[in-house]
């Protein structure tokens, strides 16, 4: 998290002189502060140089040029002074926009009252940055429900028309085995209906793993309950799931997320770790939802099979790739704990107001150096 830098220049209480000195100078703008500074040199530029020309008329060559050198010298470093000075809040911003140019996007323009055309461009990137994170939020949300709909619309159609021809099929071969006279026909037509029955547990399992009704009926934590009980049906994994503090229905971006990271860690879990117990926490605190969830499995190396080149047998890759980028959909963290025979802890950090935020109460941080 980015911590604010206070300048103790802009104190009023430890340095009321100064301060006076820069209420003072507020109502003047950047280019009639440049212009008092340049003539004030070139006054005393002038003056002192004609005076001491005046007195010094009789030098040599020599001395003459070194009084010259001398006297540019202090015009260049008096000139440098005033207009570091002159563009202090000019150099301050842009030395913000470059840090959110790297990608420090929580970071806001600070506004130090002594200039009142540096404090407006503040506040207008400061705006600007705030609709764009807007924007991001509203496209984020845009994106998880695109999905999910698409999810959605999948699973209704595998429910109500594979799932029926599929039905369909088993009751056919039922009324067939009974009407053949061949006991091994009778058999054959066994085996087929056993086959058949098992793709439509399949398709209704792959169904609601699609889009589960329940998240979107009852909400997440019945969700993820109703899925862990599931999941300790199909695998041998002892899964303890606990949820803290959590009293009301979270957002529906934000219930979809955090169900998916879970679900994806899960199946990760039965496919590749070889645990024998998995903790699932989610708790929330801190104005924030957190999720961790940790296993004994053999683990991996994260950096490897992050930076693994793509093909065959990436799905655990893509599958860790889609959490983190879930995740900062919703300008939250996910970070991944791993190493070869330690097992492996994943924890994702989902702040509530990233979702509900508006321009004027989004999360900032405004800093001065």
């Amino acid at each position: 998290m980015t911590k604010a830098i206070i300048d103790d220049t802009t104190n009023p209480k430890k340095h009321p002189g100064r301060w006076r000195f820069f209420r003072a100078l507020n109502n003047i703008s950047l280019f009639y502060r440049v212009l008092i500074a340049n003539s004030a040199i070139i006054f005393i530029g002038a003056t002192g140089g004609t005076y001491l020309a005046t007195r010094l008329g009789t030098l040599s060559y020599t001395p003459l040029v070194i009084f010259v050198t001398v006297g540019w010298l202090v015009s260049v470093v008096l000139n440098f002074v005033l207009l570091q000075y002159a563009f202090r809040p000019m150099l301050k911003l842009g030395r913000v926009m470059d840090r959110v140019q790297a990608g420090e996007r929580s970071l806001r323009a600070p506004q130090t009252g002594m200039d009142p055309q540096a404090d407006q461009l503040a506040r207008t990137f400061n705006m600007m940055l705030e609709a764009i994170d807007e924007a991001n939020r509203q496209r984020a949300a845009q994106i998880i429900n695109a999905q999910e709909e698409e999810r959605k619309r999948v699973a209704r159609e595998l429910h109500d028309e594979t799932s029926q021809v599929l039905t369909s099929l088993l009751i056919s071969l039922a009324v067939l085995e009974e009407s053949v006279p061949s006991q091994e026909a009778k058999e054959r037509i066994a085996e087929t209906r056993q086959l058949a029955h098992l793709t439509l547990r399949a398709i209704r399992s792959l169904s609601i793993d699609l889009r589960p009704s329940a998240l979107d009926d009852l909400g997440l934590l019945p969700a993820l309950r109703w899925y862990i009980k599931e999941y300790q049906q199909k695998f041998a994994i002892t899964v303890n799931y606990q949820a803290i503090g959590i009293k009301d229905r979270l957002s529906s971006e934000m219930e979809t997320v955090l169900y998916r990271i879970v679900q994806e860690a899960l199946t990760n879990v039965a496919r590749h770790s070889k645990a024998h117990t998995v903790n699932v926490t989610i708790k929330e605190e801190n104005n924030a939802i957190n999720v961790t969830i940790e296993d004994d499995g053999r683990g991996f190396d994260v950096e490897h099979l992050l930076n693994k080149k793509p093909g065959m047998g990436q799905e655990r890759g893509w599958g860790l790739v889609g959490m983190f980028e879930r995740a900062q959909l919703l300008d939250g963290t996910l970070e991944i704990d791993s190493a070869p025979d330690k097992g492996t802890t994943i924890h994702a950090h989902i702040p509530i107001r990233s979702v509900i935020a508006t321009p004027s109460t989004s999360s900032a941080t405004s800093i001065t150096e």
